[in-house]
């Protein structure tokens, strides 16, 4: 798969009698993770660490990668697994760092590519839910075969459109099945009258490692051959207290080259006149010096994330994707994630993986 261009998007918080409001209902939801959605497992994301006024707050040390996401029931992936690793210790790569700042500028602030009315959704359907067939238009020899449990129209959500039949843009589709907790996730989807379409499609086993679970050189429906849903944060997790686990980013470009990770690279055609980009798979992490004291409670849940578990560059995205981080689409997500917009880039640092 070569250059592949991904379409990036640009209410107050609602208490935390919400989410035990939403914890109670019990794992019977059939789809959805729109912070309406059933339980469906035991255990949480525990607390993370706390703010230090002139200290920036710490990365957090009360909490393990690989929990249980509620409304799944499934943990993501194991504890050991690349996605919840804590790399707040790790050296910093400074070579790939300057890379990052030359390409798209240190004072650049960060922006979360998610909100209410638009983000990468999810659907979350029983064990029970039947699988259909699917055709990949564009590369099989890369995808993981059918058949996948989508559902029809009504309950599956495709991003980017209310219409499953009709999607123009990445229109990636992620499907957590409960009980047998794998995710199938596919890109430029859509539901045809012979059967569901898209570009390419993975599966992922979120009760083992994903490293190793796919062929090496083979893409996903990341440019990266990641998983997407691994990468995404849940509004339900922020409720909770705390992200455990790296979130993944874009940048418009990088280079024809990946890391650890990633089992894939794409290079835009754009990219010819710009600086060299890093490479695919890239993890980055806020900086441990770094001030968030001063930050909303929401956001500091997400800052502490960074400082810890860090982002993974997944995809490439449009020239203004100047480090847009993703995450699920939520009518609940409050106003106050904007202020994630403050932060520079040049508070972030690539690490070696």
């Amino acid at each position: 798969m070569n250059t592949r261009l991904v379409r990036v998007y640009d209410n107050r918080m609602r208490r935390l009698t919400l989410f035990l409001m939403i914890a109670a209902v019990g794992c019977g939801s059939s789809n959805s993770s729109t912070g309406t959605g059933g339980s469906g497992g035991s255990g949480s994301p525990g607390t993370g660490g706390t703010g230090n006024p002139g200290t920036g707050g710490s990365a957090g040390t009360g909490n393990t990668g690989g929990q249980v996401i509620g409304s799944s029931g499934c943990a993501l992936f194991t504890p050991d697994d690349v996605w919840n690793e804590d790399v707040s210790g790790h050296a910093v790569d400074s070579a790939n760092t300057t890379k990052m700042y030359n390409l798209i500028g240190m004072t650049t602030p960060i922006h979360p590519d998610f909100g209410t009315d638009f983000g990468i959704p999810i659907t979350i359907v029983p064990q029970s839910q039947p699988k259909v067939p699917i055709v990949f238009d564009d590369y099989p020899d890369e995808s993981d075969p059918g058949p996948y449990p989508f559902p029809g129209a009504g309950v599956v959500q495709v991003e980017g459109t209310s219409d499953p039949t009709n999607c123009s843009g990445d229109c990636h589709v992620l499907v957590v099945q409960m009980g047998a907790c794998k995710v199938y996730e596919g890109y430029a989807c859509h539901l045809a009258t012979d059967a569901w379409h898209c570009s390419n499609g993975a599966i992922w086993d979120l009760t083992k490692k994903s490293e190793g679970q796919r062929p090496d050189g083979w893409t996903s429906a990341d440019a990266a051959g990641l998983s997407i849903y691994a990468g995404l944060a849940r509004y339900e997790e922020v409720m909770a207290g705390a992200i455990t686990h790296a979130i993944r980013f874009t940048l418009p470009c990088t280079a024809d080259a990946r890391v650890a990770p990633a089992t894939h690279q794409a290079v835009p055609g754009s990219c010819s006149s710009k600086p060299p980009g890093p490479p695919m798979g890239l993890r980055v992490r806020l900086k441990a010096s770094y001030d968030i004291s001063g930050f909303d409670p929401t956001v500091q849940i997400f800052l502490r994330a960074f400082k810890k578990y860090g982002l993974i560059l997944a995809d490439n995205g449009g020239s203004s994707s100047t480090f847009y981080f993703q995450s699920e689409v939520n009518t609940n997500w409050p106003d106050t994630i904007n202020d994630l917009k403050m932060v520079p880039v040049s508070a972030f640092e690539a690490v070696v993986p």
